[in-house]
């Protein structure tokens, strides 16, 4: 695929931007996905801020499914949490349809070089600046705790890293294919600009962290670097990476401390 620079953004040549009825259907399609994917996602987030409001509970990270079992327990969250996949291979499908498969995607087995190291550059970059904005609401997120949750990690064993691993990367495959390699794909076929594409993700994907209450905030970062990262490179396999990398390290660390 040939690719040229329109306001610093890598915009693929050979995309014929379809007319007609195939814009109509493309437009369509692209609903349906984005529907299919945040629906489920946007509900629980939902939901899970309104347990949080109640003050039934903490919003936990390995949810116990039984008690008294935690190999279970574990094997049980991970088969629980696979459904969050589901859309993947649709989404793959559908691209591959209009000539977009993985190799143009740039999804494939990752590089150290091309994909660890700058997926590790994007994670840091995100945490920095999420500290640097956080830092000026301390005072208002201790007055109005309420409006702000936290994931919780509560003292699970330490081969609970396993779900951790799975779990980072079932969400670091399917949101950067779907809300990435999907939506900035497809957005663009349909001659959205770079940026109005860049805004529209962003809401989308900080829309499934409202759990989060006002924190969800805090994602903006990570979603603009890793999302810039790939209409500038056209390499999926560097913002999957940064996603994982990202959430395991955080999870490790909390299961470990």
């Amino acid at each position: 695929m040939r690719h040229s620079e329109s306001g610093g953004v890598t915009v693929p040549l050979d995309v014929v931007l379809p007319r007609g009825d195939a814009r109509r259907t493309l437009v369509w399609e692209t609903r349906f996905v984005m529907l299919a994917f945040l629906l489920p996602v946007v509900i629980s987030a939902v939901l899970l801020f309104a347990r949080h409001l109640s003050g039934v509970g903490d919003i936990s990270r390995f949810p116990s499914i039984v008690q008294n079992h935690p190999v279970t327990n574990l094997v049980l969250g991970i088969l629980a949490y696979l459904p969050v996949f589901a859309m993947v291979p649709l989404a793959l499908f559908l691209l591959s349809r209009t000539g977009q498969g993985p190799s143009v995607l740039g999804l494939g087995a990752p590089s150290f070089k091309s994909d660890v190291v700058p997926g590790l550059g994007i994670g840091a970059a995100a945490l920095g600046i999420e500290l640097l904005l956080l830092l000026p609401f301390v005072a208002f997120i201790n007055q109005h705790s309420s409006l702000f949750s936290s994931v919780t990690v509560s003292n699970e064993p330490k081969y609970y890293l396993i779900e951790a691993i799975v779990m980072s990367a079932v969400t670091a495959i399917t949101e950067e294919v779907l809300v990435n390699g999907y939506l900035i794909t497809r957005l663009g076929q349909l001659g959205w600009s770079p940026r109005t594409s860049l805004v529209l993700s962003l809401v989308l994907r900080t829309s499934y962290h409202v759990y989060y209450g006002l924190g969800f905030l805090l994602t903006i970062p990570f979603g603009y670097l890793v999302t810039r990262s790939f209409q500038k490179h056209h390499k999926l396999n560097r913002p999957v990476v940064a996603h994982f990398l990202f959430d395991a390290i955080l999870m490790t660390i909390a299961i470990l401390k």
